[in-house]
């Protein structure tokens, strides 16, 4: 059996990652959703306002043609709108339509629902330490 210091952290944190990629394939395939539609789902929903393009591309870690492809094909599915940006009438903001918010807001409950069951086993002071590391991870806005 492997164990952590074998794996060491980097790989360790690999190995999460195509865990954490595996339940948004198996949430996004349930909604009919690819992965990506899945992660693009998930973080609108959590702007309230929308989104601009190039906060999308960092946030999804895409160029900007990819991600114009994906909004096309949400777009096109009427889960997601462009709407001028308020502060910037050159840009647009991606919004959730109605029904993408509901995709989104199911797309969100079912991967969280998943990685819970993936942590399950974890005692909760190991879970918050997981947690806490990933946070001081991320990059600050």
């Amino acid at each position: 059996m492997t164990t952590a210091e074998d794996l060491g952290f980097a790989t360790a944190l690999v190995r999460l990652s195509h865990l954490v990629q595996r339940a948004f394939i198996d949430v996004g395939r349930s909604h009919d959703l690819t992965p990506q539609q899945a992660q693009l789902l998930c973080v609108l929903a959590q702007g309230e306002t929308g989104v601009g393009m190039t906060e999308l591309g960092k946030l999804l870690n895409l160029e900007k043609s990819s991600v114009t492809g994906l909004v096309d094909r949400v777009q096109r599915r009427a889960l997601v709108e462009r709407v001028a940006d308020s502060c910037d009438r050159r840009a647009l903001k991606i919004t959730l339509t109605e029904e993408g918010l509901r995709l989104a807001n199911a797309a969100h409950e079912g991967v969280v629902e998943k990685l819970e069951e993936m942590a399950a086993g974890l005692p909760a002071e190991q879970r918050e330490a997981v947690a806490m590391a990933a946070w001081r991870m991320l990059p600050e806005d």
